[in-house]
């Protein structure tokens, strides 16, 4: 997921909600492998999640807009730049 922060929202507010979305949520989903979050020099950031299948991440997708833990993290993007892309590994 590619994303910019809401206008006037606090950077450090958005890293602990992440670490909550981190801790709470995410890594309660089954078949989720990895999830890391990273910010670029232009003040995008990006959440990258590895699934051990692609049924596993849209069951997460499922749940994602049904707990309150996400629904603060996503309180707190722009709504108009968050874009969601999936891969396939080649391995």
């Amino acid at each position: 997921m590619k994303f910019r922060l809401a206008p006037g929202t606090d950077r450090s507010a958005f890293l602990a909600a992440d670490r909550r979305v981190q801790t709470e949520f995410a890594y309660h989903q089954p078949g989720l492998l990895r999830r890391t979050t990273a910010e670029g020099s232009d003040g995008s950031w990006i959440v990258i999640d590895l699934w051990h299948t692609e049924g596993e991440a849209d069951a997460c997708d499922a749940r994602w807009g049904l707990d309150p833990v996400t629904a603060e993290f996503t309180a707190l993007l722009d709504a108009g730049s968050v874009r969601s892309e999936r891969y396939a590994t080649l391995d």
